[in-house]
């Protein structure tokens, strides 16, 4: 039963949609001043009582179409543990559950996180209080539904998985299915995903009641206010490009992203060699460092992100200005997701992806995805290679400290401390200099080649 809303719809206002006005106010305080596209679509049928399947893009504001008829519902039928949330990553839960909080406050709703890389028994404890909505990662769900005793949803009223294709693309659909069992047939479900793959589509036979369809976008798409660019580049020079383009967008916030973790940490640590105030995040890391290094990029601390795809799902980072893909995405659905980390509610963002030769292939099956050529990002050549000798100096000691880092999480002893503000601002300034340097020599080769 698909969805269509002409451009008047999208004009309405929460109250129109039925929204009670506690919600419509604690709306109003969080910026919410109109519903967006999946709102308008997808909160009417949820109040209705449908189950419902959602197609929306990247920071459509999927999370609130789904908080707010839970809100509603909760408001007019208390009880413990009325809703469940599946999401894909633990930043994504966390950052969910800080949605409920905000928007439920007035109502006096309780909203607890149950995700890996934090203390079972602790989390059991929490759950004997029995909070009004769980957010969760499947996994560790299953381990408290097994474990915890007392602990079970046989009460839930509500389901949803938000980010559906990336649940199923970490190999979740056991744990999902196990959940399933687990919790009463007679409830409402709401699957949101930002693409229908086979996976979802299976998904949503075995798990809702006669849904209603919404997409409010197609398959691939990125927004208009996304400038999108290209560099091509010698695989050999890739890290001196990376550290020549953030110098050019210097003062912008970035995310760089990488394709393993073990070359987030690489990059960070190469970055932060040059001085610049990079952090990382990805798997590895545990949920404090996790959860500290986004808080320090969202609060302006650090203004580059060295990430892997755990930071291009569902994450809410506001002021994103550059996304940098330093490794070229696997498919054209992770370079949406990637690039959609910026340009969101309706600003202005740029992307620029870095290709080498081995890249070729997986970056034109992008540009067919998307239906257009990506510009070309201007380089200055020369500038690069001034650069390159500073670039392998921080690479060698890079190297040497992710050696290090390997071998203390070996033995057990733990990981080498971050560097502090006072060794960052020393590296910062050294390399400031180094670069107006080599800035200067590039204009007096100018002025000589011009006489």
């Amino acid at each position: 039963m698909p969805n269509t809303m002409s451009d008047d719809d999208q004009k309405t206002t929460f109250p129109a949609l039925g929204v009670m006005p506690e919600l419509c106010k604690a709306c109003d305080k969080l910026g919410f001043k109109s519903p967006t596209q999946i709102q308008a679509e997808a909160i009417p049928w949820a109040l209705k009582g449908k189950d419902i399947i959602g197609l929306a893009q990247t920071g459509s504001g999927k999370t609130a179409a789904f908080a707010i008829p839970i809100l509603q519902g909760l408001w007019d039928k208390p009880q413990p543990f009325y809703a469940c949330v599946l999401a894909p990553t633990r930043e994504l839960a966390i950052q969910i559950s800080q949605t409920f909080e905000s928007l439920g406050a007035s109502i006096g709703v309780r909203s607890m996180v149950v995700v890996g890389g934090m203390d079972m028994m602790t989390q059991a404890i929490a759950l004997t209080k029995k909070p009004h909505i769980v957010v969760c990662t499947p996994g560790r769900l299953v381990d408290h539904l097994e474990n915890t005793k007392g602990f079970n949803l046989k009460n839930l009223k509500c389901l949803v998985m938000d980010e559906a294709d990336r649940l199923l693309d970490l190999d979740f659909g056991i744990k999902i299915n196990q959940i399933l069992r687990a919790i009463p047939k007679e409830r409402n479900t709401y699957l949101f995903s930002a693409t229908m793959t086979t996976k979802v589509a299976k998904l949503q036979k075995a798990s809702l009641n006669d849904p209603v369809k919404l997409e409010v976008t197609g398959k691939y798409s990125t927004v208009d206010t996304l400038l999108q660019y290209y560099v091509f580049l010698p695989f050999k020079r890739k890290d001196a490009h990376l550290v020549y383009l953030l110098n050019e967008l210097a003062g912008n916030s970035s995310i760089v992203f990488a394709r393993t973790c073990n070359e987030a940490l690489r990059l960070s640590l190469l970055l932060r060699n040059l001085g610049f105030p990079a952090i990382p995040l990805h798997g590895q890391l545990s949920m404090d460092k996790r959860l500290g290094s986004l808080t320090k990029f969202k609060e302006g601390d650090r203004n580059i992100l060295v990430a892997t795809d755990v930071a291009s799902r569902g994450l809410d980072i506001p002021l994103v200005d550059v996304v940098i893909n330093y490794d070229v995405p696997g498919t054209s659905k992770d370079y949406i997701h990637r690039v959609g980390r910026t340009a969101r509610a309706g600003r202005s963002g740029k992307s620029i992806t870095m290709v080498t030769q081995y890249d070729i292939e997986l970056y034109q099956r992008i540009e067919f995805a998307l239906g257009k050529k990506l510009d070309l990002y201007n380089v200055d050549s020369d500038g690069v290679l001034l650069l390159q000798e500073r670039v392998q100096e921080a690479q060698r000691l890079a190297a040497i400290e992710v050696k290090e880092n390997d071998t203390k999480k070996g033995s057990g002893r733990g990981k080498r401390p971050a560097r502090g503000d006072e060794d960052m601002a020393d590296a910062q300034s050294v390399r400031q200099r180094a670069l107006k340097d080599a800035v200067k020599s590039i204009g007096k080769d100018r002025k000589r080649s011009r006489r």
